[in-house]
C-alpha cells in the first residue's frame, strides 16, 4: 500500500477533520480526501466515517494499527538516511544539521507521569533523535491504546501481552491511605471507623479512579462519602495536604511522610509493566530502555 495514503489515514483519525489533517500534511483537504478514497478502493472497504469528528470504521481501526507500525519504521529509515547524508554534507550545507526527530507516541498513567517517568522523557529528549508524544490514561486502560495503534509503548497494570507486543516488568508503586493531620483530627477523632469513613470527604482523581472506592468496599462496604474529583496527580496530593479529603497517595509523592496514614494495613501495591510493539525499531528500543532505567526507583 502507498505510504502517503496510509499517512493520510493516520492524520485524519488523529486530527479528526480533513482540514486539520491537510494542515499537518501540508497538502489540500481535497488531496487528503483523494488519498483516503484511493486507499479505500485498494482494500475494498470504507475506512473512515466522514463525520465531525472523523472516526475510523472497524476496517479502518484494523488497518490503522498496521499502518502506524509501517509508518514508524519508514520514518525511522528515512531519518537514518537523512542523518547519514547530513554527516556527509557537514560543513558544506548552510543551516546546520537536520533537526527532524522520530515521533514515538507512548501512554502512561498520571501518577507515573508525575513521579518517575519524567526521568525517561528527559533521557530520550536529550538524546536528540526522538520526539516523544506522551498520552495519559488510567493504568488499567493504557493497553487499549496499544491495541488501537494510538501508542507504540504503554505503562500498564496489565501483565498480559497485547497481541504483537512485548512485556517487561517495571516494579511496584505503593499507595497508602493518607490525609493531613488536621483532617484526621477533625474527621477521624476515634479512628477511621466505618461510620467516620461514610462521612469524611474522599479524594478521587477521576471517574476511572478505583483506588479509594476499592478500599472503602473492603473496610466500609456501606460507606458513600462525599467525593472531590481533581484530575491532576500533583494537585490531587496538594488537595490531600490542604485537608480537602483523604486519598490513596503513592509513596513517591509523599517521600518525607508529611501526610498521616489512616491505617498501616490499608496500602495497595500496584504492579506496573511496560508493553511495546514487537518491531525492529532502534527508536522504540531507545525509549524502552530509558523507561526501564527510570523505573528503577520503584519498589
Amino acid at each position: 500500500m502507498d505510504l502517503e495514503q496510509l499517512r493520510a489515514l493516520a492524520a485524519v483519525v488523529d486530527h479528526e477533520t480533513f482540514e486539520a489533517a491537510a494542515y499537518e500534511l501540508r497538502i489540500t483537504p481535497s488531496a487528503v480526501s483523494q488519498r483516503i478514497k484511493a486507499l479505500e478502493r485498494s482494500v475494498g472497504s470504507v475506512l473512515v466515517r466522514r463525520l465531525k469528528p472523523v472516526v475510523p470504521t472497524p476496517a479502518g481501526e484494523r488497518l490503522l494499527r498496521s499502518a502506524r507500525q509501517l509508518l514508524l519504521l519508514a520514518d525511522e529509515a528515512l531519518l537514518a538516511l537523512r542523518g547519514a547524508q547530513d554527516a556527509d554534507d557537514a560543513g558544506t550545507r548552510p543551516g546546520g544539521p537536520l533537526t527532524e526527530r522520530l515521533r514515538v507516541p507512548i501512554v502512561a498513567n498520571a501518577d507515573s507521569i508525575a513521579t518517575w517517568l519524567p526521568r525517561a522523557l528527559r533521557e530520550v529528549g536529550l538524546g536528540g533523535r526522538i520526539a516523544v508524544e506522551l498520552l495519559r490514561d488510567d493504568e488499567h486502560a493504557t493497553a487499549d491504546l496499544l491495541r488501537s495503534g494510538d501508542a507504540v509503548g504503554a505503562v500498564t497494570a496489565d501483565p498480559r501481552p497485547v497481541q504483537g507486543c512485548r512485556v517487561r516488568p517495571l516494579g511496584t508503586m505503593v499507595y497508602r491511605a493518607k490525609a493531613s493531620a488536621e483532617f484526621i483530627a477533625r474527621w477521624f477523632p476515634d479512628g477511621p471507623t466505618p461510620a467516620a469513613l461514610a462521612a469524611a470527604p474522599v479524594m478521587q482523581y477521576d471517574r476511572k479512579d478505583s483506588h479509594q472506592l476499592a478500599l472503602l468496599a473492603r473496610v466500609a462496604p456501606d460507606a458513600a462519602p462525599p467525593q472531590h474529583f481533581i484530575p491532576d496527580s500533583v494537585q490531587y496530593v496538594e488537595a490531600v495536604h490542604a485537608g480537602l479529603g483523604w486519598g490513596m497517595v503513592p509513596d513517591l509523592q509523599d517521600p518525607d511522610g508529611e501526610l498521616v496514614e489512616l491505617d498501616a494495613g490499608w496500602n495497595e501495591d500496584l504492579e506496573l509493566y511496560w508493553q511495546a510493539w514487537t518491531l525492529d525499531s532502534p527508536g522504540l528500543d531507545e525509549v524502552t530502555e530509558a523507561v526501564v532505567r527510570a523505573a528503577g526507583v520503584l519498589r
